[in-house]
């Protein structure tokens, strides 16, 4: 009898811990120190600190700031500092970087790296977000009203890419696995930045920053030429909260990346260039419109991965909608060379 009980509590206690097992790995964020809260200390400075700095990140391109309000007012305070004012949208730390840097004839960015909890499985679907902020003001002598710029986003590598000073400027990459086609010049609030992806590779880590080049980079400028301060070509974005997770419910998601009303439907790649994959949407009728609302594509989704070839079609922004059951959604994607 003991012998019988003893059994049935290992046993409880087994389906137990799969069970807890398997919440987790379901809504794990596989990013560390999300929201670069994890810090040696209160450090005063510019660009991150190798020995005492910001704990898991590193700069993957020049030389990103780490931002704390325990130094507000000072160079790399928040919420004011050199280049911005503006709260941490988690905590009390974030990150801070140029999106867009025309320095005579470079083009220079700064982008940040971390390594992944765990490798990222080829095939499966993925889930990824983070917030950014455009930075505008700041406490410099001479603010210097940077610019807005799209194009900030996420790109997954297998190996890591550490800059260090001297090294050469790499090129741009022109490719990224989420990014913001948008400009992005809300200086106010936060903006969310999601999307999902299937991964084609064992990903290891991560960047984010604007990998396209300034050709491929649209910009706004906050405020005409010399009214009140010199401007130059140069936008700088606050990151903060950077999720990746194989769960929908892992990490936030703007509206329309997932619509739990037909289903965990996705699109990837996307940005996209040859085809376009739409999952779980078996059996929706679906329309395609470009920027101007004209329709390039109607018709029904026949298998739960559905392709689109894309290759023929303009490059640009669409709407994807789809009905299904009388519910609809509408999805966004944009097509790249």
């Amino acid at each position: 009898m003991n012998d019988g009980r003893r059994r049935a509590g290992l046993l409880l206690a087994l389906c137990c811990s799969l069970f807890v097992a398997h919440l987790r790995c379901e809504a794990q964020n596989l990013v560390p120190n999300p929201s670069f809260e994890e810090t040696d200390t209160c450090l005063l400075g510019l660009a991150f600190d190798s020995e005492f700095g910001l704990h898991d990140w590193f700069s993957a391109y020049l030389t990103p700031d780490h931002l704390q309000s325990c130094l507000d007012g000072l160079f790399n305070g928040l919420p004011m500092n050199v280049f911005t004012y503006q709260e941490p949208l988690d905590g009390s730390s974030c990150v801070g970087l140029f999106s867009y840097y025309q320095n005579g004839l470079e083009e220079q960015r700064e982008w940040v790296m971390v390594q992944l909890t765990e490798p990222l499985v080829a095939g499966q679907t993925y889930y990824a977000s983070f917030y950014a902020n455009a930075g505008f003001g700041g406490n410099a002598q001479y603010p210097q009203i940077w610019l807005a710029s799209n194009n900030i986003g996420m790109l997954f590598t297998m190996e890591p890419r550490p800059w260090n000073s001297f090294d050469p400027y790499p090129a741009a990459l022109n490719s990224a696995h989420l990014r913001r086609t948008e400009i992005l010049s809300d200086t106010v609030a936060w903006t969310l930045v999601s999307g999902s992806f299937v991964a084609d590779s064992a990903y290891q880590y991560l960047m984010i920053g604007n990998f396209f080049s300034n050709a491929l980079t649209d910009t706004l400028h906050f405020a005409p030429q010399g009214s009140p301060w010199e401007w130059f070509p140069r936008g700088y974005t606050l990151i903060d909260k950077v999720c990746v997770s194989m769960d929908p419910d892992g990490c936030d998601l703007a509206d329309g990346i997932v619509d739990h009303s037909i289903g965990a439907v996705h699109l990837y790649p996307n940005p996209a260039t040859d085809v376009l994959w739409v999952g779980s949407a078996q059996g929706a009728m679906g329309t395609v419109q470009d920027a101007l609302g004209r329709r390039v594509w109607q018709g029904r989704v026949l298998a739960g991965q559905w392709m689109l070839d894309v290759r023929a079609w303009a490059r640009g922004a669409y709407v994807l909608r789809l009905e299904m059951q009388g519910k609809q959604a509408t999805f966004k994607f944009v097509l790249v060379e």
